[in-house]
């Protein structure tokens, strides 16, 4: 396959130092733009939005530790093991999160957010503002393990 090489767009700064499991939904962090690369025109109405969706790297983890088979979901022998297609695990092939949070305030090259499951320093691939008609269409099923595991994560 082709190797693909992407910049990315700013960092986030502040909220968690690790990333913890739950309770996402009361971190506040601002992902700042990169401004050799960006002049504050690039947020130019993205506070008309409440709603972000948000590609970053996983730059914490070690890449020995990159997992491309079965496990439980959080080590919990409970839960079935699933592939690391079928969970949202950080351990990934290619280090990649994608998060919604909710969009506080724009500030220059700040975007202040609350929710968002990235850690300080994590380098953002992309910004997205949500648009109700991104998400998904008609009904969505989960397996209960997923309820379960996502109960406390925001």
């Amino acid at each position: 396959m082709e190797r693909i090489v992407v910049q990315p767009v700013g960092t986030v700064v502040g909220g968690r130092a690790e990333a913890l499991d739950d309770d996402w939904n009361t971190e506040k962090a601002l992902i700042r733009l990169d401004g050799t690369r960006f002049g504050p025109e690039a947020l130019a109405r993205l506070d008309a939005f409440s709603h972000l969706e948000v590609v970053f790297q996983f730059h914490l983890v070690d890449p020995s530790s990159i997992n491309t088979s079965a496990r439980h979901p959080r080590g919990n022998s409970d839960w079935p093991k699933v592939g690391i297609f079928a969970q949202r695990g950080r351990n990934r092939p290619n280090l990649l999160g994608v998060s919604r949070c909710r969009l506080l305030a724009v500030d220059g090259l700040d975007i202040h957010v609350r929710g968002l499951d990235a850690v300080d320093g994590s380098p953002v691939l992309d910004i997205k503002p949500y648009m109700a008609e991104f998400g998904p269409q008609g009904e969505t099923v989960q397996p209960e393990w997923a309820t379960e595991l996502m109960r406390a994560y925001y």
